[in-house]
């Protein structure tokens, strides 16, 4: 009789060890993915009564809970929706969150650990807990000039606008269109929330989508600012000849590459600095031959192609091909192939040239407060790469600044401001209208803002599609009010 009852105890100890064990394992291994599960319902109805914090554009605060009148206390409410929807993001009881609202929920909710204490003080004096406040580098005047800019344009108008500091890489405007309002997704209708999604997320609609960070396309001649910087670092100086004339059979192929409008450029041979200037195809095309695929990738690697330098933001890497062959190497030089940019790195590309050769980490948070306002985090500036030597900078910024006094980018001059820039457009397929681009800086002699401007679509015919007569004037307004704040 021992010998059964001994077998059955050890056998009730083992599954009382494994329930000891199952228990542990999900109370504590498991709690944070358990806690974060998207189908936890307690989880979510605690964080839709929770009294998220603010987010604020200069001290003027753009989102925010207020009462709801109903079981869960509090619903999020977006001022100007549409200015800041690709900043802010959303915050749903039912679809999560996205931008700033999901990369700073734990101190919007109040679940940091850094807000701990505050936390403890809240439960000793029964109080709900309150989320901390999240502060954005934004300038409020250059994100409604880059707004309203792009909302200018004829038509049903798709593109985007980025404008750093190159000083620090703090992002000063962000700007997508067509854009949505996140309080429609706030709403604790279940049924509204639902249709609003569904209207936001249809086929073609994109609404939610970031174009000036999640899109990446041709930068098309904007481009040929890092074939520029590739040059100038390997032995070619703004005064170097260079091939021009009106066209450049690419090697291994029977394809020649043109110049826009058949131009020659100016001659058969011409200054590195009138090649920028008139955005020579040919000029760039032959120069990536010259210099090959592998300095061209390196260059473009050391302004943030291929890699991922921002999570505080929904982003996709802007690309630079691999193990390209000739045709594709000229190509790839004046933008086209398979080169895709977003406009927060071609920002960046001009923000590199701007601050001396060495690019900055963009971000978008400034501060993170406690709800007691007590500082948690302050940004701090981070060199990503030094793209070029601040010898290089300043030849292309002068190259730059001739671009916009007499060549392309005239419509974004300023008046008694020098700024540097270039235009681009890029060719998709023959079924839609090229892309239009324009890159900016000023001032050029000391650089405060840097700007991308991208046009997808718009409402003019094809022939007038240029980066400089689209993009041109968005980016001088964005220029202008960041430099009369």
């Amino acid at each position: 009789m021992n010998k059964p009852i001994r077998i059955l105890a050890v056998f009730c100890l083992v599954l009382f060890a494994l329930l000891l064990f199952n228990i542990n394992y999900v109370q504590v291994l498991q709690a944070q993915s358990l806690n974060d599960h998207a189908g936890n319902k307690r989880v979510q109805d605690a964080e839709c009564s929770r009294q998220r914090g603010p987010i604020l554009v200069d001290g003027r605060t753009v989102a925010k809970s207020v009462p709801s009148h109903d079981r869960l206390h509090f619903v999020r409410h977006y001022d100007h929706p549409l200015l800041y929807a690709q900043a802010t993001g959303f915050f749903s009881c039912y679809y999560g969150t996205r931008a700033v609202e999901n990369s700073e929920n734990s101190i919007l909710s109040g679940s940091d650990p850094r807000l701990f204490v505050n936390r403890i003080v809240d439960l000793v004096g029964n109080n709900e807990p309150q989320g901390g406040s999240v502060l954005l580098t934004l300038d409020s005047k250059a994100q409604a000039a880059a707004w309203h800019g792009l909302q200018a344009l004829p038509g049903q108008t798709r593109g985007a606008v980025a404008a750093l500091d190159p000083r620090t890489g703090a992002i000063l405007a962000l700007a997508s269109t067509p854009s949505y309002d996140p309080n429609l997704l706030a709403t604790h209708d279940f049924t509204k929330a639902q249709a609003a999604w569904k209207r936001l997320t249809a086929h073609g609609a994109d609404r939610m989508l970031d174009r000036a960070t999640q899109q990446i396309y041709p930068p098309g001649s904007t481009f040929k600012l890092v074939t520029a910087a590739t040059a100038l670092s390997n032995g070619y100086t703004p005064n170097s000849i260079v091939k021009g004339g009106a066209s450049l059979p690419l090697p291994q192929s029977t394809a020649v590459l043109h110049n826009e409008n058949g131009s020659n450029c100016g001659g058969n041979q011409i200054t590195l600095t009138q090649a920028l200037v008139v955005s020579c195809n040919v000029s760039f095309g032959d120069l990536g031959l010259s210099l090959g695929a592998k300095r061209l990738q390196a260059q473009a690697e050391r302004f943030g192609f291929n890699q991922t330098y921002l999570n505080q933001l929904p982003f996709s890497p802007s690309v630079f091909p691999t193990n390209i062959d000739e045709p594709q190497t000229a190509l790839s030089a004046i933008g086209q192939y398979d080169v895709a940019a977003s406009p927060l790195q071609m920002a960046m590309v001009a923000a590199g040239i701007a601050n001396g050769g060495a690019v900055m980490k963009p971000y978008i948070v400034d501060e993170v407060r406690s709800p007691d306002l007590a500082v948690l985090q302050r940004a701090q500036p981070e060199v990503l790469h030094q793209a070029v030597s601040a010898q290089v900078a300043g030849e292309l910024t002068q190259m730059m600044v001739a671009v916009v006094t007499s060549g392309t980018g005239t419509p974004a001059q300023i008046p008694g401001v020098e700024v540097a820039g270039k235009t681009g457009t890029a060719n998709s397929s023959a079924s839609r209208s090229p892309y239009a681009w324009m890159v900016t800086f000023a001032p050029a002699n000391d650089p405060q803002v840097a700007v991308a401007v991208l046009i997808e679509r718009t409402g003019v015919s094809r022939a007038d599609i240029t980066g400089g007569g689209l993009a041109g004037p968005v980016a001088k307004a964005v220029m202008e009010a960041v430099l009369n704040r």
